[in-house]
């Protein structure tokens, strides 16, 4: 097989890229009128829970503007994912073997389907809970404030952590296909995972016993579930020696 020059590896790159970013524009483009409804839709498991004399605020001047813009470009690149990951995919797929080929395709459909599902579970499960907690623990007289940009660092903070944490069953399918390690060696260090699921529950989210359980028992449900898919990928010496045959001719 012809191997092409560094120069075509780094134009074909520089094309996917431009392409990913025009998709991400484009959908940016269609949402941004909608700017400040997004916002609001983000915003609502607050108010839900918000008592009658709280609100939110705005302490920077162009912070009104700003936040609801910067949201919409994030939700923009967010809903572009699958298209960003079929540039990626498609840069890589002349260079993969047939074996691998058939990995990463599901792999990439399951990673985009898993990190939405982190997102939804975040915005339905999770806010509703811990803004509840945290309204409802505000000592008496003190009036809940809270400032729309802290609140968009602090909700695009749960949304990353939980749409990567989500990401657990590929994560495993991928170290047990490449040898790092095997189904049965993760099932003996089941013990030791289910203190590190706690660990990162606590470093992901913020200071509160309840969003770090509501972190980690859904890890460790996707740790099992990863480890039942990967019994279904595993190497196959045979595949390999072919696949690098046809390379090879």
């Amino acid at each position: 097989m012809s191997q092409q020059p560094l120069i075509a590896h780094l134009l074909e790159l520089r094309t996917r890229l431009l392409h990913a970013v025009a998709a991400v524009m484009l959908v940016f483009i269609c949402l941004v009128y909608w700017a400040q409804d997004i916002y609001h839709y983000i915003a609502t498991p607050l108010l839900d829970v918000m008592p009658q004399s709280g609100s939110m605020i705005a302490t920077d001047v162009a912070a009104p503007f700003f936040a609801p813009f910067k949201l919409t470009l994030i939700l923009s690149f967010f809903i572009a994912i699958p298209y960003v990951l079929y540039q990626i995919w498609a840069f890589i797929a002349p260079g993969l073997y047939k074996h691998e080929k058939r990995l990463v395709v599901p792999l990439l459909f399951s990673s985009t389907l898993l990190f939405y599902l982190g997102m939804a579970f975040a915005y339905f499960v999770v806010f509703p809970v811990v803004f509840g907690f945290f309204t409802s623990v505000a000592p008496e007289g003190v009036n809940i404030a809270t400032d729309i940009n802290s609140y968009l660092s602090f909700v695009l903070k749960l949304f990353f952590a939980f749409g990567l944490s989500f990401e657990i069953p590929v994560a495993v399918v991928l170290l047990c296909w490449a040898g790092v390690t095997t189904v049965e060696d993760l099932r003996e260090k089941r013990p030791y995972i289910v203190v590190g699921a706690f660990v990162v529950g606590m470093l992901l989210t913020p200071p509160d016993v309840i969003s770090q359980t509501m972190l980690a028992v859904p890890m460790l449900l996707l740790f099992e579930g990863g480890l039942l898919a990967a019994r279904f990928y595993t190497k196959k010496d045979s595949e390999e020696e072919s696949d690098e045959q046809e390379h090879a001719n």
